[in-house]
């Protein structure tokens, strides 16, 4: 499997984010894809991994906790028509909440990993 870790590409208030994803046929490949990041004891002690992918034409994704977030990258997802293809963003909590600039790191986060793609 090819997964793609971008780390620390966002900071705001003690939260930090990270974008990984990589290539998954089925939702088999995509939840290997998840097994393999977190088999790096930073991203599985991390508060959120979101995901989405569109899998044989079918969205699917976790929000793991982050309401909301895993439509945001599915909708984002959608637009670059990228399919076959699993995108994570991963959150650790700073303690301070960020209300709606959350979903602006997720994007952020996303467009960042689509640049690099």
């Amino acid at each position: 499997m090819s997964l793609r870790v971008f780390d620390k590409i966002i900071s705001d208030r003690g939260s930090r984010y990270a974008v990984s994803g990589g290539p998954a046929r089925n939702h088999a490949e995509a939840e290997a894809l998840l097994t393999e990041l977190k088999r790096n004891k930073r991203f599985a002690k991390a508060t959120h991994n979101t995901w989405a992918a569109i899998l044989s034409g079918e969205g699917v994704k976790d929000d793991d906790g982050e309401s909301g977030a895993g439509q945001i990258i599915l909708q984002m997802l959608e637009r670059a028509e990228l399919t076959d293809h699993v995108v994570v963003v991963t959150r650790w909590y700073g303690g301070k909440h960020l209300g709606g600039d959350r979903f602006r790191h997720v994007v952020d986060a996303v467009r960042h990993y689509l640049a690099q793609s």
